[in-house]
């Protein structure tokens, strides 16, 4: 068993607390945006001026998508208090990343960008950079697994937790980061190796997508629809869009 006794917050500055859920967040971001800079400066056909752009509309199109599902979740809280809908924390991944595909993908239709390259370049980048968040999530205590008794269950110590204290749980967090981690380097052996452009990025999304459908059975979380959690849900949609599409682009 690990116990996990971490304070979540890192630190205060006056009455502001900055939580090590929040540093991550930030260095995930950070993550894609220097991935894509180091892509750049290796040869890949995109400009720097483009990289920049597309940071200034995917990072809050992401936000504002990773937000969404969190407070559709929990809409009985927030319906009573919509003054806090806006927020910094309950930010999903899977709406940081449709968020920012589409803010970007909007964005390549006004301009000169062609989208499924870059999408391919950076797909990488993203799966990096949830390994990364996820690493704020497990300091935090959110995200984490149903009860369990396997030998590397987790218990939360710190009273701040988002976790129960106390309750023995899977490492949810730790088989994201795990699983991330393997699809980054699936997608760097894919590199070059499939056409048409756009592929790359649905291998990710659809990898990404088979994970959550299956593993968050082993997380906590609110049903959504048929049982399922809307994470599931959102997986099973992309899963019907990208794996056919994925097949059709390659094969044909």
């Amino acid at each position: 068993m690990i116990t996990i006794s971490i304070d979540p917050i890192a630190f205060t500055i006056g009455p502001l607390e900055i939580r090590w859920y929040g540093i991550f967040i930030a260095l995930a971001i950070l993550t894609v945006v220097l991935w894509t800079a180091w892509q750049v400066k290796r040869g890949a056909n995109i400009t720097y001026d483009t990289v920049f752009t597309a940071a200034l509309v995917g990072i809050p199109s992401g936000l504002v998508l990773a937000r969404l599902p969190h407070v559709i979740d929990n809409w009985e809280y927030y319906g009573r208090y919509p003054g806090e809908i806006i927020g910094g924390g309950g930010l999903t991944a899977y709406g940081a990343v449709l968020g920012a595909t589409i803010g970007i993908w909007v964005y390549s239709r006004f301009s000169r960008m062609n989208f499924g390259y870059f999408a391919d370049v950076v797909a990488p980048g993203i799966i990096l950079a949830q390994a990364v968040g996820r690493v704020g999530c497990l300091l935090n205590g959110c995200c984490y697994g149903m009860e369990t008794l396997l030998p590397w269950r987790i218990v939360y110590t710190h009273p701040d937790s988002f976790c129960p204290v106390g309750v023995e749980v899977h490492p949810a967090q730790v088989y994201e980061i795990l699983w991330n981690l393997l699809v980054f380097g699936i997608l760097l052996r894919l590199k070059g190796h499939l056409r048409p452009d756009g592929s790359i990025y649905l291998v990710y999304i659809s990898l990404y997508s088979v994970y959550r459908l299956g593993t968050d059975f082993l997380r906590e979380g609110t049903p959504f629809l048929f049982g399922l959690h809307q994470a599931q849900v959102i997986a099973i949609i992309v899963l019907a869009i990208a794996v056919p599409l994925l097949v059709l682009r390659t094969m044909g």
